[in-house]
């Protein structure tokens, strides 16, 4: 079983005006090991955001279950979804004042989550927060405030904060969206290292195709769905030497990515064929169908 499984995901809105139900997920299927690294990348609009507000337990999908660690968080309520949320899920937005408190210290603010959740004493919470900004590259600068941080100290400060309750998943929503590429580089770097020195499981939604690389696995989102994946052959060995793999969904269900589907003359309909052992998909003609 692993770490985190999200089985058969559907989130549907209701439009306002329409009264219509719109879906923002589609039964979506996702599996993610202790440890790894993910990012999840798709366009605005895609699904993404959506996806992990439900794992974060902000959010409650129509359908579908979420499972971390053999227990079924869809099913938390109260004072269990409250103590989940904050005890085993950091969280990281794209936008700093969304991850800190402006009038603290970068210190004070990796301080807080620690006093909410009453976990250790205040000594221990103090060194703790230290030590995590460390971590970040930020020990000289734990006694600023946010806004005498620049963009890249303040999403480090984030990440500190994320880290501060000892999560076991980190949920980080566009973490990039607002940095340059330099900055950006960085940021990945900090994941990077601490996924490895922390063992934590990080779970990054974006739309910079960057991640795909930078990642033990990247997963493609679109229109509700998950689609695709692109993944290291061996993470222990380079991040660099991928593999990409389309998604097949409990249903059967197979999205053809449409570089293939242009190459190949695939329009509205294939057939499937087992050759030597290999499936084979042939694009089917209009008017061959009627023959």
């Amino acid at each position: 079983m692993a770490f985190l499984e999200c089985n058969d995901l559907i989130k549907l809105y209701t439009d306002e005006q329409s009264k219509i139900q719109v879906p923002a997920l589609r039964g979506v299927e996702l599996t993610a090991n202790e440890g790894d690294l993910v990012s999840i990348i798709g366009p605005s609009g895609s699904g993404k955001s959506t996806l992990i507000n439900l794992i974060g337990g902000i959010d409650k999908p129509s359908s579908g279950e979420i499972i971390l660690d053999g227990n079924i968080i869809t099913t938390l309520k109260g004072r269990e979804l409250t103590k989940y949320r904050r005890n085993r899920i950091g969280f990281l937005y794209q936008l700093p004042e969304r991850n800190l408190i402006w009038n603290l210290s970068a210190l004070k603010n990796v301080i807080v989550p620690m006093r909410l959740s009453g976990k250790w004493s205040h000594n221990i919470q103090k060194k703790r927060a230290a030590e995590l900004l460390k971590d970040v590259g930020l020990d000289q600068r734990k006694n600023h405030k946010p806004h005498q941080l620049s963009g890249g100290e303040a999403q480090r400060a984030g990440i500190a904060v994320a880290l501060a309750n000892d999560p076991d998943i980190i949920l980080a929503d566009e973490p990039t969206g607002e940095l340059d590429s330099v900055t950006t580089f960085k940021i990945i770097d900090y994941f990077k290292q601490l996924n490895k020195t922390l063992g934590k499981t990080f779970i990054v939604v974006t739309h910079d195709h960057r991640f795909a690389n930078m990642t033990t696995k990247a997963m493609r989102i679109m229109d509700g769905r998950i689609i695709g994946l692109h993944r290291a052959i061996d993470p222990r060995k380079s991040f660099l030497d991928r593999e990409e793999v389309l998604f097949v969904d409990d249903h059967g269900n197979l999205r053809i990515p449409i570089n293939i589907r242009n190459e190949a003359g695939i329009k509205n309909h294939v057939q499937i064929e087992m050759r030597d052992g290999f499936a084979t998909i042939i694009p089917v003609r209009g008017d061959e169908l009627d023959e």
